[in-house]
């Protein structure tokens, strides 16, 4: 059996000292999260962060630089994840668009929010996500090659 990890994108978006989060009901337990989500079939991973943070949360997000990739293997359910974060900025927001199933609400959150409420993080990923972001962690989308056609 092939071992196959879940691959997701997350967008990280400062305004103001906050972070762009949604609480999302996850296994009847409310928790907080970046806009994430899973790659879709035939997107590449900035249309998935693009698509996922619209569809989360109502804005329209601009990635700028990859914050980091990190694998994370979820210690009751058994399933690995590699995440792709984005750093962006969010310039427009479509208050007439509902938000994805699961997702009770999009919000501004601190860092120190989030580290009091650190029970209530989806994952670790999320700090994580957070602190590289913080600590000036920045690569090039010119390293995300999505290369569309067959071939032949």
């Amino acid at each position: 059996m092939i071992w196959k990890p879940h691959v997701t994108v997350a967008a990280i978006a400062e305004k103001d000292n906050r972070f762009l989060m949604v609480e999302e009901r996850v296994d009847d337990q409310l928790v907080y999260n970046q806009p994430a989500g899973h790659l879709d079939s035939g997107e590449s991973l900035v249309e998935a962060v693009i698509r996922e943070t619209l569809e989360e949360t109502a804005w329209t997000f601009q990635p700028e630089a990859l914050v980091g990739i990190q694998l994370w293997r979820h210690p009751v359910h058994n399933e690995s994840y590699l995440r792709f974060s984005f750093c962006g900025s969010c310039d427009e927001h479509h208050n007439d668009r509902t938000l994805d199933h699961g997702i009770e609400q999009a919000l501004w959150l601190s860092r120190d929010e989030l580290m009091d409420n650190h029970h209530k993080l989806r994952s670790p990923l999320v700090l994580r996500s957070i602190d590289d972001y913080l600590e000036g962690r920045r690569y090039s989308l010119d390293m995300l090659e999505h290369i569309a056609s067959d071939i032949v």
